[in-house]
This record gives structure tokens, C-alpha cells and sequence, in this order.
């Protein structure tokens, strides 16, 4: 059995999406059990009409307090001490747990789980990591917003974490790392990246080099590296552009009764390519540089969408993600085998 904690109450939906996502989860995967922490009563209204056998596999834990989305991450980690989110962090510190999902305040999460499970030995920062469409599948960005500034030795600890996430859960034996500039070419770029481009070539992972914006979605490598400031954008960006172009096929099929026949001929294509850059179905973002596992699921996501960040948590489980980024960064800082 694999056990992960929710945050029930956290995300713009609460208790709407996470319970009934849950139920989900617990229905696909017959090992899994799951922790629900926030307001008892409430929770349990929300399991009302659940299959009681799955039912038999769900723990409430009641916490008083709810972190805010647009909570101060200080004041979360100061007042909040009881909140769901930190007691379902607390489970996982304990053991109760193997990971956490909350759909909450990234800032207040990002904060907490620091200063609740702490930082992996070797990792100055947590990364966020997120899984992206491309024209070969699907490929892996980190830093998607955790660290708005990061140092050479960062961005190299980001590629490390980033190799060894992938490898576990993804299957990649020796997935390639690419540093995101704006060029290829090694003259190009700050200096940040010039020498973290420095320590990637002289270390043991499949370090490609230079990507650019536009090689995130060929598919050019498996393991996209930026700083946080970078990520952010360029994620934000590419969610514009997919609601904008999603947004257009809408408005020209529906322009005169010519396009709306097309568009329902079309509708299997359409279908299948809205299926391909659904961004529920790449949902659930992990916080990589803990000593624990957290996931955390979008914010305005839907049901859907945060079960799939249940799922990633059960995989980053079941591959003990931080364990094999503690072996490798043991191998590459402390024996000096880069």
C-alpha cells in the first residue's frame, strides 16, 4: 500500500475537486490509501455518497486552519500551524505519509515544506519540476518558479535532481539535460550559464548543452534546466498560447454553418489534439530538493487534474525520487565522481 496525504482544503475548488479526486484515485489504484486533512465535518459531507469499501481505505485528519491562496508565505508558516496543509506535511515527516499533494499557495507550500521535511544533503534549493507536451511525447522543466534567482551550482543541482526524477519516473535510463538560453552557441548567454554549462560538462549526466525557448516543445531534450524567473515565464506563456490557439479553432469553426460542418467532421482530430495539450493531463508539479515527497497540483485545476497529481506523487513514491537524488549528488559533490 502506498499512502499520501491531502490537502483537502487547499486550491481555488477545495474540498469540491480534491475529495471527489480522491475518490477517483482510490478507485484506479487498488494499493493506494490516502490521508484527507482539513475540516473534518466537512470532509466527511464530502465523502457521503462514496463507495464505503473505498472508504475503508481514506483517513480524516481534522485541522482547524486553511491557508489562503493569497496568503504571505511568512504568515502561513507563522500562524498557520494548524492549518491542512502543514498538518499533511506534518504526516509525511512522521511517516505516516510517503508524499503530499495540495493545490494551495505555491509560496506558502514551497516555505513549509522547507521548513517542515528541510533540504536534501547537497541542495541549497527546492526546484519545481513540471511535465510538458512535446512533438516527441513529453519532456521536463525545472525551475518552474521556486527560485526567482539561482547560482551556477543551483541550476547544476536542478539538472541532477531533475535527471534523477526523470529516471525513476519516467523510465529514461539516461535521460538528456539541456540548459535553457538564448542561443545555442557557447558564446551566447549570461555568466550564470556560461559556467553552469561548465559544471554540466564536466559531470557524469547526459548534458546535451544550449536549448532554446523553442526546443522545450520539439521534444529536443528530456530535461529542460532554467532558473525560476525563466521557467515561470516561459510556462505562463505557453498556457496563453494554448488557450489563444484552442480559443481560435473555436471562434473560426463556429464563423458560418460551412466551418460548424467542418468542425463537427473535424471533431475527432480536434478532440484528440485538445486531449494532447490539456494541461490537466500534466498536472501535478513536484517540489524536488526535499527530504520528502511533495506534489503540488495546480491551483484552479479540476477534478481531473488533481488526480493526476495524486498519480505523480504515487509514482514519485513507489521510485523513492529523493532517495536517488541523495545517491547521485553523494557521488558527484562528495566522492568528486563528476
Amino acid at each position: 500500500m502506498t499512502t499520501i496525504s491531502i490537502d483537502a482544503m487547499g486550491g481555488d475548488f477545495g474540498l469540491a475537486v480534491t475529495v471527489p479526486a480522491s475518490v477517483q484515485a482510490l478507485t484506479k489504484n487498488p494499493d493506494l490509501q490516502l490521508i484527507l486533512v482539513g475540516d473534518q465535518s466537512k470532509i466527511e459531507q464530502a465523502l457521503a455518497r462514496a463507495d464505503k469499501a473505498l472508504l475503508k481505505r481514506v483517513q480524516i485528519q481534522h485541522a482547524s486552519q486553511q491557508v489562503e491562496m493569497d496568503e504571505s508565505p511568512s504568515n502561513a508558516l507563522r500562524k498557520k500551524k494548524d492549518s491542512s496543509m502543514r498538518v499533511a506535511l506534518n504526516r509525511v515527516k512522521q511517516g505516516d505519509a510517503g508524499a503530499c499533494v495540495s493545490a494551495g499557495n505555491t509560496g506558502a507550500l514551497m516555505a513549509t515544506s522547507r521548513f517542515v521535511l528541510k533540504m536534501l544533503p547537497g541542495i541549497d534549493r527546492p526546484a519545481i519540476c513540471g511535465m510538458l507536451p512535446t512533438e516527441r511525447g513529453t519532456s521536463y522543466m525545472l525551475d518552474l518558479g521556486a527560485n526567482i534567482d539561482a547560482t551556477p551550482e543551483s541550476l547544476f543541482q536542478f539538472a541532477v535532481m531533475g535527471a534523477e526524477f526523470v529516471s525513476a519516473v519516467a523510465r529514461i535510463q539516461t535521460p538528456t539535460i539541456g540548459l535553457l538560453n538564448i542561443g545555442e552557441e557557447e558564446i551566447k548567454g549570461n555568466e550564470m550559464v556560461k559556467q553552469a554549462a561548465e559544471l554540466l560538462s564536466r559531470s557524469d549526466l547526459n548534458y546535451h548543452g544550449f536549448v532554446e525557448g523553442d526546443d522545450i516543445y520539439k521534444g529536443t531534450v528530456d530535461v529542460v534546466v532554467s532558473d525560476g524567473f525563466v521557467g515561470n515565464i516561459a510556462l505562463k506563456a505557453s498556457e496563453g498560447l494554448a488557450h489563444m490557439v484552442s480559443h481560435f479553432i473555436r471562434t473560426e469553426f463556429k464563423r458560418t454553418l460551412f466551418t460548424k460542418i467542418a468542425g463537427l467532421i473535424a471533431m475527432p482530430v480536434l478532440n484528440a489534439f485538445r486531449g494532447r495539450i490539456d494541461p490537466r493531463n500534466y498536472n501535478g508539479a513536484s517540489l524536488l530538493g526535499l527530504k520528502g515527497i511533495v506534489v503540488k497540483s495546480h491551483g484552479g485545476t479540476d477534478i481531473t487534474g488533481f488526480q493526476n497529481a495524486i498519480h505523480v506523487a504515487v509514482a514519485e513514491v513507489e521510485h523513492a525520487v529523493p532517495q536517488k537524488i541523495e545517491a547521485h549528488l553523494h557521488r558527484t559533490l562528495v566522492e568528486g565522481k563528476a
